[in-house]
């Protein structure tokens, strides 16, 4: 038995005790970042966590936190913790107040901690949440008036409770049990209404104990979180895994506008100069577009040694465990030389110090992965979901697979299953199901869907894959993502939609649709800027029909390069490619509900909107790319 309860708590406490004058966190105020350590950290947290107490707050009370990353978000989860309350971390980009309200009337939330920036959507609603009795505001005056309290005050009531009732405090905290709920983390509710995921304390720090045996951290590393906080990802393998480790984070310096916070990454990144990044497939193509913007802007001399450099190092590297094995002396040589004069300034812009990345939240493109490690910074793909608190797998310096989700965490099982639960042998795919102590204890008031998802302690994922035999997992997708054939047959679409993406620089977005369909079709978001300069660069002119059959003919050539003959034949089974293609004039964006917050498509939702151009590209007339829609919007586009 483990001599003291496995809880959040207790980790913090034990990494101040071993690390005490280490930084924990750093912000950035004015012009520069500045840290905090454990021990500062730790007077804050417990005067939240007594504050907390003097006005109320029971152990299992739920208290919901919205909030930009900053280092009083760690300080207000912790404090909630400390006071035996459950933290609900909401998304600050929920902007319906609707979406907003049922988070917090369904928890049942007793006191919101929030933001300046979103203090404002908790004003509009509080008035029809009977449950919610204050709100802490991180920032600006607080109108007692209204039920709110700064949290600046918060602080100093602790202090001074911790003063009067120091052993009360004590106890509270000492007497958490490693089987009590932490967390109620909700799903983006894109089909249904969300679900309230339920973690306990030990549920996080068994998936932390995974990751370092998986992954060690030293107590010099330090990461930039880029990631939303409350998103399950960075929750746990940034904050609570370099927390227990002894490491450092560094929150993103907001803006006032949600593009001046994206403007700030790059500078940040430089200020900060972390060893490693969490990221997701978005912000990696931002990245990769950003490198090659850069480089295309250097001239044609630059841009061909930089293909020449690409070419040799991906071929240097292999699929990442076989890397430089089967190199030449002179590809070591070249592979060294292009490195120096050219990798290395790249990753210059990355601060410097950047080991690697950790990819998650959805299947990373393997030519996005070959791209990174590459340039000397792999991007390693992981697996997870928040049911699962939320690593399951992932690939790390010492053993990873290029196109793989890497390696699963220790202490858990995994097996593959048919869709009657029957297990699989190694290679075939089916669903992923796991069990440890890193699965959530339910969804909160919902026991059909803790039912359905749960059983006999195994969760059922819902996502497909399979494990080779190197004991390697291979995430396909979402079953409820699948194309389905009007024979039945069914296939993932998002490996032939990320190599859509990643090798084409004129396609922006794509999602593939079948539903017991003759063929699959495609919507898909051209690259305006990728499209206007080809059409510049070969004198066509767009407002004309010759102009637009031409466009049209390229982004019919780009899918048609995976068909027999094409430079990529024989990737994907061809009766999957789409043979109908509808050009969409805008993008898929959280703003439009098309993009849920970890930035997966909402397929549901776009097939939905689109039903009369996907039921066209059904027709004879539709399936012709130079079809008069098409036209329409290629018209709009310059």
């Amino acid at each position: 038995m483990p001599s003291s309860p496995r809880t959040i708590p207790h980790l913090f406490e034990n990494s101040v005790s071993r690390y005490g004058s280490n930084v924990l966190l750093w912000e950035k105020r004015a012009d520069s970042y500045q840290p905090a350590t454990y021990k500062e950290a730790q007077i804050r947290v417990h005067q939240c966590a007594a504050g907390l107490m003097s006005i109320g707050i029971q152990p299992g009370d739920r208290l919901a936190l919205i909030s930009e990353g900053r280092n009083d978000w760690v300080i207000a989860e912790l404090g909630m913790m400390f006071a035996g309350a459950i933290d609900v971390p909401l998304s600050v980009k929920i902007e319906e107040l609707n979406d907003l309200k049922f988070r917090l009337a369904h928890s049942g939330c007793r006191m919101v901690v929030v933001s300046g920036a979103q203090a404002a959507k908790i004003a509009a609603i509080k008035k029809d949440l009977p449950s919610l009795e204050k709100t802490i505001l991180l920032d600006g005056p607080a109108d007692a008036a209204q039920d709110e309290l700064a949290f600046d005050d918060l602080l100093a009531r602790g202090k001074a409770f911790l003063l009067a009732h120091a052993p009360e405090f004590e106890e509270r905290w000492r007497t958490i049990k490693e089987g009590d709920a932490a967390n109620i983390c909700y799903t983006s509710g894109t089909t249904a209404d969300p679900k309230g995921i339920m973690l306990s304390h030990r549920n996080y720090t068994a998936n932390v104990e995974q990751a370092t045996a998986l992954l060690p951290i030293p107590e010099s590393y330090c990461s930039l979180l880029i990631l939303p906080w409350d998103h399950a990802f960075a929750h746990t393998a940034g904050i609570y895994t370099l927390m227990a480790n002894g490491a450092s984070m560094a929150s993103i310096q907001q803006g006032k506008t949600p593009m001046d916070t994206l403007k700030n990454i790059p500078v940040n990144i430089r200020e900060v100069r972390p060893t490693f990044l969490l990221s997701v497939p978005a912000l990696a193509k931002n990245f990769r577009k950003n490198i090659e913007k850069g480089i295309r802007e250097k001239g044609e001399k630059v841009e061909r040694l930089f293909e020449r450099a690409m070419a040799n190092a991906i071929a240097y590297n292999g699929i990442g465990w076989d890397r430089g094995k089967n190199a030449s002396i002179m590809q070591r040589m070249q592979y060294r030389l292009f490195d120096m004069i050219l990798f290395k300034k790249i990753r210059a812009n990355f601060g410097g110090r950047l080991e690697f990345f950790i990819g998650g939240g959805a299947l990373l493109d393997i030519e996005l992965q070959r791209f990174f490690y590459a340039i000397g910074i792999p991007m390693y793909q992981g697996y997870g979901l928040t049911e699962a608190a939320p690593i399951i797998s992932a690939n790390v310096p010492k053993r990873h697979k290029l196109g793989s989700s890497g390696s699963i965490v220790r202490d858990l099982e995994v097996k593959i299953c048919d869709e009657a639960g029957r297990p699989l042998p190694v290679g075939e795919k089916g669903e992923i199901v796991v069990r440890g102590e890193n699965v959530m204890m339910g969804y909160w008031k919902n026991e059909r869907a803790t039912a359905e998802t749960l059983r006999d302690g195994w969760l059922f994922t819902g996502d497909l894959g399979y494990l080779d035999a190197d004991d390697f997992l291979y995430v396909l997708g979402r079953a409820k993502s699948l194309l389905i054939g009007h024979d039945g047959e069914k296939y993932s679409p998002e490996g032939i939609e990320e190599a859509l993406v990643g090798h084409s620089p004129y396609i922006d977005q794509i999602m593939l649709y079948n539903n017991q369909s003759p063929y699959t079709a495609a919507l898909l978001v051209p690259n305006k800027d990728a499209v206007l300069r080809y059409v510049r660069e070969n004198g066509i002119t767009l407002a004309t029909p010759e102009g637009e059959d031409a466009v049209l003919r390229l982004l019919e050539q780009q899918v048609g390069a995976y068909r027999s003959g094409g430079e990529y034949a024989g990737m994907f089974p061809e009766r999957w490619l789409p043979s109908a293609v509808a050009v969409l004039g805008e993008g898929f964006t959280e703003q439009n509900k098309f993009l849920n917050s970890t930035l997966k498509m909402v397929r549901g939702k776009i097939a939905e909107f689109y039903k009369d151009r996907i039921d066209y590209l059904f027709t004879p007339e539709g399936k012709d790319i130079c079809n008069h829609q098409n036209r329409m919007i290629l018209r709009r586009l310059g």
